[in-house]
């Protein structure tokens, strides 16, 4: 048997064939997986009823069986397969032409195994004219092997298949329950959508209207405007007296104040008169030694006055006048110096520097601000500063010396 083998295997290479193999030159043992492999059913189907010339009534597997045995002769449906495999495979059947002996075919073969595409290479390698018996009963044990594997890969994926068809069940399931919980969603955030709508088109009317209201009422206020002359001018002069109204109630307040502090000190300076009379009708020697050293002796004490003057109950050495006219400003020295008191003087931040200000008011008794000629800053900063330290602050508003000489007699 081994011998007639090698016979049949030396002969290819003692004459090299000069063409490929038709589909009836191949053995019985190859026909089966040829057909099989190399053409899908419905392409055999089709094949079978154009040879027959009408439908096939027989199954698939008996439409199998009557192809590999049609396959064995050259008749009207082998050449129809062979024609079909040709056409379908020609870029392979190109690829393998090239090669020269059973070697090369084999190495092509085998890459063909490992890629897993093995109908195409399955008819190029067979109709070959380089196929050996040996590489044609290899070909043919590897591909019932691939289709052994092809089979239990086909079960598994059964499997694989039934279980994700169960999953995807489930899935489905799931989805039409998450679906319906959305459409409910939906429909409920519709209802209040138009809900919202409703409401703000309720807000919108009422807007209108009470813009509609607010525009009547304007008009109407107009109206009123224009049938009282005057009306304007009545306003801002309620609005500057509410304004004097507060002014006078501020300084009445700071007055109230001035005066109980005013009296506090009238009251220490009555008992500290009161002590000094005491002292004075009843004095013992070192007192009377003391005081005659310290005052030089009567003649020294009749020859002294004074300079402290008492202005808006509070005794004064200095007298700061803070703003006034430019011109006026020998004459108000000369009120507060003929009333007894040193005259100091600051322009309220016209020329003089503002921050000298507050250095001024420190060394002064009394402040007279002039309200009429004082910059802005310079108000609110004697203000504030006399508010601070509990300074007496007079606010003049008359810049003349007319009226600052008023005001100063009229406290002495």
């Amino acid at each position: 048997m081994c011998d007639k083998h090698d016979t049949l295997a030396a002969k290819p290479a003692a004459a090299e064939p000069a063409r490929r193999r038709r589909i009836w030159d191949l053995p019985h043992t190859c026909h089966c997986p040829l057909v099989g492999v190399g053409l899908p059913l419905g392409v055999l189907r089709k094949i079978v009823a154009k040879a027959v010339g009408g439908k096939v009534l027989a199954d698939d597997y008996e439409v199998h069986v009557g192809a590999v045995s049609e396959c064995g002769s050259r008749n009207r449906l082998s050449e129809a397969v062979q024609k079909e495999l040709e056409r379908r495979y020609a870029v392979v059947i190109q690829r393998y032409r090239p090669a020269r002996d059973a070697k090369a075919l084999e190495a092509l073969w085998e890459a063909a195994v490992a890629s897993g595409d093995v109908p195409g290479p399955f008819w190029a390698g067979l109709s070959h004219p380089h196929c050996t018996l040996e590489l044609q009963e290899r070909m043919c044990r590897d591909l019932h092997m691939i289709q052994h594997q092809a089979g239990a890969a086909t079960r598994a994926d059964i499997s694989r298949l039934q279980a994700l068809e169960q999953t995807n069940a489930a899935l489905e399931r799931e989805l039409a329950r998450l679906q319906q919980r959305s459409a409910a969603w939906q429909a409920e955030r519709h209802a209040e959508q138009e809900a919202h709508g409703a409401a703000l088109m309720q807000l919108r009317a009422q807007l209108v209207g009470r813009d509609s209201v607010l525009a009547s009422l304007r008009q109407q206020l107009e109206e009123l405007h224009a049938t009282i002359p005057g009306l304007a001018t009545r306003e801002r002069l309620a609005r500057q007296l509410a304004d004097t109204e507060q002014r006078v109630h501020e300084v009445r307040s700071e007055a109230a104040a001035a005066r109980a502090e005013a009296a506090a000190l009238e009251r220490q300076l009555n008992d500290a008169r009161a002590a000094l009379a005491a002292a004075t009708a009843q004095p013992s020697p070192a007192i009377a030694a003391a005081a005659t050293a310290a005052t030089g002796g009567p003649a020294a004490r009749a020859g002294t006055t004074t300079q402290r003057v008492t202005l808006h109950g509070l005794l004064a050495e200095r007298v700061l006048c803070v703003g006034g006219r430019a011109g006026n400003v020998a004459g108000y020295r000369s009120v507060i110096e003929d009333a007894g008191a040193e005259f100091l003087h600051h322009d309220g931040g016209l020329e003089d520097n503002v921050a000298r200000l507050e250095t001024s008011m420190a060394a002064a008794d009394l402040v007279i601000c002039q309200t009429a000629c004082i910059s802005h800053s310079a108000y609110w900063r004697v203000k504030d500063f006399c508010k601070r330290h509990q300074k007496r602050c007079i606010f003049v508003d008359n810049p003349s010396v007319t009226t600052l000489q008023r005001e100063i007699l009229g406290q002495v």
